[in-house]
């Protein structure tokens, strides 16, 4: 482990016990491939499993094991008009798992997240039975200001650019605190606690992933 790695787990520790304590479970790894074998070996076969938009389940290999695996997929990239995708968001608030990042995680165990229409803000708060949320500790933050300030401000520039919205974050790399039809901050959730005891679960990884 490097020292990089042992500061993040001491701070793990100490998340890890707020999670507890706001009815969320808490993990901690040094790499992806040790988390990813963990996930995989607690989801049993013949799940059904969906996912939101996010560059870190797709960066730690997860969504290449889930695609491979044995598995019920509710997979909203196999669709394209608005009425499969009604009908896909339907399916997902009754998956068995549902995978995600967040945007930020505090040093109290809180989850900081932004969406432009919502719907992965949705399946966090309710619906698929057990909910998977993986971060790397570059996402770590100290207040849940500090958490919506960096998802506006890192995480919302880097996934316009991703997916070429037409936002002034775009353009300039900054928030503009914008209007725009594109926007991708119109809903902001803070989860302080799970209403379901362990129904949440946050996988943390020593290594800096996603936006």
């Amino acid at each position: 482990m490097t020292h990089k790695q042992a500061a993040f787990a001491s701070a793990a520790q100490g998340i890890i016990k707020n999670l507890e304590i706001r009815g969320m479970e808490g993990y901690f790894f040094e790499d992806s491939a040790s988390c990813v074998d963990a996930i995989i070996s607690s989801i049993p076969d013949n799940s059904s499993i969906s996912w939101g938009g996010s560059e870190t389940v797709i960066e730690t290999g997860l969504m290449d094991e889930i695609r491979n695996g044995n598995y019920t997929l509710i997979d909203r990239d196999s669709v394209s008009s608005g009425e499969e995708k009604r009908k896909i968001y339907a399916q997902t608030v009754l998956a068995d798992y549902y995978l995600m990042s967040t945007n930020a995680i505090t040093l109290q165990g809180e989850l900081v997240n932004i969406d432009g229409r919502g719907n992965r803000v949705a399946f966090l708060i309710h619906g698929p039975e057990n909910v998977i949320v993986i971060a790397g500790m570059n996402k770590l933050v100290t207040d849940i200001h500090e958490g919506i300030n960096r998802t506006r401000n890192i995480a919302a520039p880097a996934n316009a650019k991703r997916l070429d919205k037409k936002t002034p974050c775009n353009a300039t790399g900054h928030c503009g605190d914008c209007m725009s039809p594109d926007c991708m901050c119109s809903q902001i959730v803070i989860t302080r606690r799970s209403g379901i005891k362990g129904r949440i679960k946050v996988f943390l990884i020593a290594e800096e992933l996603g936006f």
